[in-house]
């Protein structure tokens, strides 16, 4: 099993910034993908920012609607993915999710997409 943690949702005003935070832990053999996605209260979920682990630097991938605005890094070490949202906007009001795309322990290894329960994110005008 792997568990999700997240942390850094809440209140702010428009132009303002957050950071969100996502710690995994459990069963993890290898972390693949980290990354956010978010839902709007009415809309379908999207995907928000991803990053990949198989290189140092990670290759990054943004919604367009935040790309400028909001940067997605990881922690290898930590089994942690960080989302810093900047210039905030009212449209950016959402539950964002944490998820991951990890190879789980004992040996041989499975492939599992995990999501966390998600954190809520309030811009107001």
């Amino acid at each position: 099993q792997v568990q999700l943690v997240e942390s850094g949702g809440g209140l702010v005003q428009a132009g303002g910034s957050l950071r969100l935070s996502c710690a995994a832990s459990g069963s993890i053999a290898d972390i693949r993908v980290m990354g956010w996605y978010r839902q709007a209260p009415g809309k379908q979920r999207e995907l928000v920012a991803t990053i990949t682990t198989v290189t140092t630097s990670g290759s990054t991938n943004y919604a367009d609607s935040v790309k400028g605005r909001f940067s997605v890094s990881r922690d290898n070490a930590k089994n942690t993915v960080y989302l810093q949202m900047n210039s905030l906007k009212p449209e950016d009001t959402a539950v964002y999710s944490c998820y991951v795309g990890v190879f789980t322990t004992p040996a041989p290894y499975k492939y599992l997409e995990v999501w966390g329960q998600g954190t809520l994110v309030t811009v107001s005008s």
